[in-house]
């Protein structure tokens, strides 16, 4: 089993940053992929970024140029960057990890970017 545990969310201008933490349980080393996803309201979780062992980093089209996922593996952490919020960003956030072809999320944190 893989715990994770976000942070970072909050309430934010468009135009500022926030950064995003999820603390792992388990090694960053041992996973297949690492990521974050969103979910706004009525509408479906899609991805936002990823580090998969088989294509390496990936972003979602609509956060290419803004948003910068990063790990640190002596912490087991991964990290989301987002610089230039937009209102349509707003939604959930939730880290991901593929271990074991396992999917496992953490709990989600609030992202709200007003305009």
């Amino acid at each position: 089993q893989v715990q994770l545990v976000e942070s970072g969310g909050g309430l934010v201008q468009a135009g500022g940053s926030l950064r995003l933490s999820c603390a792992a349980s388990g090694s960053i080393f041992s996973f297949n992929a690492v990521g974050w996803y969103r979910q706004a309201p009525g509408k479906q979780r899609e991805m936002v970024a990823t580090i998969t062992k088989t294509t390496g980093t990936n972003y979602g089209d609509s956060v290419k140029g803004r948003f910068t996922i990063s790990v640190d593996n002596a912490k087991n952490s991964i990290y989301l960057r987002m610089n230039s919020l937009k209102p349509e960003d707003t939604g959930v956030y939730y880290c991901n990890v593929v271990w074991v072809r396992n999917n496992y999320w953490g709990q989600g944190t609030q992202v709200t970017v007003s305009s």
